[in-house]
């Protein structure tokens, strides 16, 4: 994997001592993707094309959040979500890409009036410890999660936006009140609360708590650290809402003065080289289907899809929604 990342830091290290490029304008991103995830994309993407990215990392929905406030006044260029659901809230404030960007993927993977794109792809599931949890007694759907077997025994991150997405996709598909009822549920059964996925998996790992929500790529990581960690991810049974497929997704801002630069952005995020750094250095899944070789991961987009219930990644945009929800309970 770290080959994929090498050849990203070569080639900004060459650029550096090549020619200038023709000056051109710089681009402002508010990424909720993580630094340490995707700053070498970026730095790659600047040293092919000359185009400086000033980047604004903070979580997805404190994005979302912060481009209402903004609206036509953002500095933003361009907004880079960890979720669909983020994204879907600001919608309206994305321009219309062009075809060439869309049809590069699939109609599950973008806007349906063609505002976003995914540039990568994720499975919710279970992270589990493999010393405190037995095959048998996995559960078999998230909804089981409220079970007095697991008290004290979850680990979540309540302020993360995939988790957000994951709300707001239960309140599309089971309704407000059944959402409620399960995350009181959740609640009552006194989960560990941390900060995001990556604490998820070091919770179980340092034996505080034994099952965790997260995606598919956090558990991933960990074993490529240490092949012996005593943690493995796990699916619940096929279609049940807890096996949600996801997706990071990107969009420009119609009210961005350099929208031509923000376009050659995107593209970059869906070229053979940005879908395969997405696959082997941080084990997501491709959406653009034909980019990227297969690396073995633990689970293959096939295996996840088959799994997922059938959401529409366009339905997700009530983030606000969610929010109150999380609040009223006092989650958040």
């Amino acid at each position: 994997m770290t080959s994929i990342r090498n050849a990203f830091l070569a080639l900004a290290a060459a650029a550096a001592t090549a020619a200038p490029l023709p000056a051109l304008a710089d681009l402002t991103l508010y990424s909720g993707r993580g630094e340490p995830l995707v700053a070498p994309l970026i730095t790659a993407f600047t040293a092919e094309t000359g185009i400086h990215v000033n980047v604004r990392y903070a979580g997805t929905s404190e994005l979302a959040i912060l481009l209402q406030e903004e609206g036509a006044r953002s500095p933003a260029d361009i907004f880079w979500s960890q979720d669909p659901g983020a994204m879907a809230a600001v919608a309206g404030m994305m321009a219309p890409l062009p075809e060439a960007i869309t049809d590069r993927v699939p109609a599950a993977y973008r806007a349906a009036d063609g505002r976003w794109v995914a540039t990568s792809g994720r499975g919710r599931l279970m992270a589990r410890s493999t010393e405190r949890v037995a095959d048998d007694a996995l559960p078999a759907s998230l909804l089981d999660l409220t079970g007095p077997e697991w008290n004290g025994r979850i680990v979540w991150a309540p302020t993360n936006g995939s988790l957000h997405a994951h709300i707001t996709a239960m309140r599309v598909t089971m309704g407000e009140e059944a959402a409620r009822d399960w995350l009181t549920g959740i609640r009552d059964n006194n989960p560990i609360a941390v900060r995001n996925n990556t604490a998820i998996v070091q919770s179980i790992l340092n034996g505080e708590g034994d099952i965790g929500l997260t995606n598919n790529y956090y558990i991933s990581r960990a074993l490529a650290r240490d092949a012996d960690a005593p943690i493995y991810q796990a699916l619940f049974d096929d279609g049940d809402i807890g096996n949600l497929l996801l997706a990071a997704a990107v969009g420009v801002l119609e009210s961005s003065d350099n929208q031509e630069e923000a376009m050659r952005f995107v593209e970059f995020l869906l070229s053979p080289a940005a879908q395969q750094f997405f696959v082997s250095e941080v084990q997501e899944f491709e959406v653009v289907p034909g980019a990227t070789i297969a690396t073995g991961r633990m689970l293959s987009l096939d295996e996840v899809t088959e799994a997922a219930p059938p959401v529409d990644l366009n339905d997700l945009g009530d983030l606000e929604g969610t929010l109150n929800m999380l609040r009223d309970l006092d989650i958040l």
